[in-house]
């Protein structure tokens, strides 16, 4: 049998609702301010959308992107693309052969922006108007070929696609990539830039977004006995990781261990998941023993948690079963409530959050819980952080999906 090759996270980046970077966003994070805000635009009243507010990123990329960029990528690029510089020169922007180098980020909706505002050119001023850039920008491995081409990694470029748990799935890819021997260093993670009319309308459709428009920014309420749903966000989050033999030789910083990857589907239904929550169980499961770690290495988890009534306690459900009695131990932190839900960057975010607490040993609180659901047999943190205990720790990344896509992470302290 061959030995298991250990994955350490060296490298974070970010932009979200909270902040233009890791840092600003982890401090708002745990200050427990909300990203979400009413639209400047009239677009709710003019397509008369049943929700007017969203979690939109705190800094535009105009800021910060040259022009000639934000020209030839779509926003959901754009996001990975600062995501990605912040992460790679958080790791020392490592010397790697380019064939050992891998890129995996992945988005849930990919340039919707762009799919529809070429449509429109189309109806309104002809197919000779059309961009010539528009397929390339559209495309939903866009931002992990504009990462491929960031870095210069030449050893796979991926975006695997399972909706909102697609952030966490890409960097659990990213971790077999380096297992297998495929790759020394992998930047993976999550993006998504969907605050669009069309998406807040169909989500608002679907009844899964919150309607309290009066109030957005206490409208993410996970675990509340009044939650009616998430608020729509929008951001990046991408982590280097590389083989802990890699990181060692080059003396790099080490944030966490990528310990442990746990993956299923429900095989139930398209949007709802599994009522007894079997798919999320396996998937901590897996991760668990992936990790070669048992419950009651467990102190912290970051729940999928999206503030839709039925969603929620199934997911604490679940990780009861999962831990047993050891999930008395565990702060449980549903980080959606500040951040609103990012899709296809949700997972890459939060698992950066997990990593963070770990390191930090701050476990990052929820807000907006007033009227806690007593069906929560858990113990949420609520309002303000809560400090964790020194010594080996590990924590729980769940992200799930339309579709019935499971994934768990598991991060170990170093």
């Amino acid at each position: 049998m061959s030995p298991v090759i250990d994955v350490v996270v060296t490298g974070l980046g970010a932009t979200t609702p909270l902040g233009g970077d890791v840092a600003s966003t982890w401090r708002a994070a745990l200050a427990g301010e909300s990203g979400a805000r009413s639209l400047d635009n009239d677009w709710a009243e003019r397509y008369e959308i049943a929700v007017s507010f969203a979690a939109q990123i705190k800094v535009k990329p105009e800021e910060v992107l040259p022009r000639p960029e934000i020209k030839r990528m779509d926003p959901s690029a754009q996001y990975a693309i600062i995501a990605t510089r912040e992460a790679w020169a958080d790791a020392g922007s490592p010397e790697v052969d380019p064939t050992r180098l891998g890129a995996v980020v992945s988005s849930g909706i990919g340039g919707i922006w762009t799919t529809l505002d070429a449509w429109d050119t189309l109806r309104e001023k002809g197919g000779r108007r059309v961009l010539p850039m528009t397929v390339p920008m559209l495309m939903p491995n866009s931002p992990a070929a504009y990462v491929e081409l960031e870095i210069g990694a030449r050893a796979g470029a991926h975006a695997l696609v399972s909706a909102c748990a697609s952030g966490a799935e890409a960097i659990g890819y990213g971790v077999e990539m380096i297992r297998s021997g495929r790759a020394d260093v992998v930047v993976a993670g999550g993006t998504e830039a969907a605050i669009h009319p069309m998406p807040l309308a169909a989500f608002a459709a679907s009844r899964t977004l919150s309607t309290r428009n009066d109030d957005p920014a206490t409208a993410s309420r996970p675990y509340d006995l009044h939650r009616d749903g998430f608020v729509l966000g929008e951001g990046a989050g991408i982590v280097v990781l590389e083989s802990a033999e890699h990181a060692a030789a080059r003396g790099a910083h080490v944030y966490a261990r990528l310990a442990g990857v746990g993956l299923s589907s429900d095989g139930y239904h398209i949007t709802s998941p599994e009522p007894e929550g079997r798919g999320q169980v396996a998937a901590m499961r897996s991760a668990l023993t992936d990790a070669r770690l048992t419950a009651s290495d467990i102190v912290h988890v970051n729940a999928h948690a999206t503030s839709t009534v039925v969603g929620d306690l199934i997911e604490a459900r679940a990780v009861r079963e999962v831990l047993g009695a050891a999930a008395d131990q565990v702060a449980l932190s549903a980080t959606k409530s500040m951040t609103g839900h990012l899709l296809g960057g949700a997972g890459a975010l939060e698992t950066i959050f997990t990593v963070l607490a770990l390191a930090d040993r701050t476990a990052p609180p929820t807000i907006n819980v007033t009227d806690p659901d007593p069906e929560l047999e858990l113990d949420l943190v609520r309002d303000t952080p809560r400090a964790m205990r020194t010594g080996p720790i590990a924590a729980i990344n769940n992200s799930f999906g339309f579709g019935g896509h499971n994934v768990a992470l598991i991060v170990a302290s170093v």
